[in-house]
């Protein structure tokens, strides 16, 4: 099985890689940065996440014989450019925001110290990955938040692009919901997975009954019974008579549901199910979950607004190039200066600025700055940058199972020092400003 990464991206990368091997530029020095100009969406903050799917992406970024082969057969770059692609391998270095952190306009999430051939080819792939697991993990937070800590499941697999799926679970995950339906993602990142069972299920039975007894046999009192397939009153009393007072839960995908989820609860309590517990689906998103909140719900299932972003399916991340080394050795500042998408150049290191209480309060990004000078640095500064790849070499506690934990453990210590402001759901200005200091 072919597993190279590296047809995923967009031509004129290749050709611009061209051009500068035929100038004699490809080996400059250079600095590139993905950043964002504003939050998706009029967010409060934004959330770093795709960077352990993404390290692994890179290092598989390889032309082999079938790449080049395509290449040349379709004439896309000359052969001095084929030879330099068939020894092509990542060898810089590459810091960025740990995955799961919070991040803010400008915030300079990835930074990519490398050749400028080895640099530009990673373009598309890295934005690619990042703006769309990014914006997943946007939305997740926010719906998160709306669930004031009731568990929350991704359920979206059949919203999106199978590889799409399995990227958002993960992305969802890391945000904070607690499962997945998606098997791969399970296998795949070590996310808990659930899932009982469709309305076909209950169709393929002569009744109701049928159906429930059926999966109770199968999975035994402790499922989620789907009970809105009929008549839903009728369901909860048939889901109880046939489970006992001990099934673990019943499930609403259809209706009114802040009306619905009062009279349901009332009818276990009265039934004597105290315990049994409700969980809701049906298009949900941040909003209609915050509309959820004084209703006795104790789960949500979400699909299609998180596995599209909620409104705001990239994230908007850019990658540009921020600095390059003259023949010297002096390192020059290199930045855009187009109307409404100028940049700003140079090398960069960002910390979180927090008060006497360890709340957050601003996002400091220092230019001319490196990850040497961190030691300076105030006490009430958290560094932001962390080293993902050294000379091409990949810093394991970003990948894998271990890593998306990590990445869920550090967005949850990221959201307990962001203020209040940051977790309203309207449309506003950034919960923190960024600010430069040269």
């Amino acid at each position: 099985m072919n597993t190279s990464t590296a047809l995923r991206t967009d031509r004129y990368e290749l050709t611009m890689l061209e051009a500068a091997i035929t100038h004699g530029t490809a080996d400059t020095p250079c600095m590139f940065e993905a950043f964002g100009r504003r939050l998706p969406g009029a967010r409060r903050y934004g959330v770093v996440a795709g960077i352990g799917r993404l390290l692994e992406r890179i290092r598989d970024f390889r032309f082999g014989d079938a790449e080049l082969a395509w290449l040349s057969g379709n004439e896309v770059v000359n052969s001095a450019t084929l030879d330099w692609l068939a020894d092509y391998r990542f060898s810089g270095d590459i810091w960025g925001y740990a995955e799961g952190e919070a991040y803010f306009p400008e915030s300079p999430i990835l930074i990519v110290e490398s050749s400028f051939g080895e640099g530009v080819l990673l373009e598309t792939l890295i934005l690619s990955i990042l703006n769309y697991d990014s914006a997943v993990a946007a939305a997740a937070t926010r719906m998160v938040t709306a669930a004031a800590d009731r568990p929350l499941a991704e359920m979206g697999s059949r919203r999106t692009h199978e590889d799409s799926a399995v990227a958002a679970a993960r992305a969802a995950y890391i945000a904070g919901f607690s499962a997945t339906s998606n098997l791969e993602a399970g296998r795949t990142w070590g996310i808990p997975t659930m899932g009982t069972a469709a309305h076909s299920f209950t169709l393929l039975h002569e009744s109701e009954e049928e159906a429930f007894r059926a999966q109770i046999a199968a999975s035994g009192p402790e499922t989620t019974l789907l009970v809105d397939t009929y008549d839903i009153a009728r369901g909860v009393e048939t889901a109880i008579r046939v489970a006992g007072t001990e099934l673990g839960a019943i499930r609403l995908d259809s209706g009114d549901l802040p009306t619905l989820v009062v009279d349901v609860r009332r009818q276990l309590d009265k039934l004597g199910a105290h315990d049994t517990k409700i969980t809701v689906t049906s298009d949900l998103d941040e909003y209609a979950i915050a509309t959820l909140r004084p209703a006795p719900v104790d789960s949500y299932g979400v699909g299609t607004s998180l596995v599209t972003g909620s409104g705001s399916p990239a994230a908007g991340l850019v990658y540009k190039l921020v600095a390059r080394q003259r023949g010297n050795g002096e390192w020059v500042s290199v930045a855009k200066a187009s109307t409404g998408k100028a940049s700003i150049g140079g090398r960069k290191y960002a910390t979180r600025v927090r008060d006497e209480n360890g709340v957050a309060r601003q996002e400091k990004v220092y230019i001319g700055l490196g990850p040497e000078d961190a030691d300076a640095l105030p006490s009430t500064e958290r560094p932001l940058l962390q080293p993902l790849m050294t000379a091409g070499d990949i810093d394991d506690r970003h990948v894998g199972v271990a890593g998306t934990r990590r990445a869920r453990e550090h967005h949850a210590m990221v959201r307990s020092e962001l203020p209040a402001g940051a977790f309203r759901l309207g449309r506003g200005d950034p919960a923190l400003p960024t600010t430069f200091d040269e």
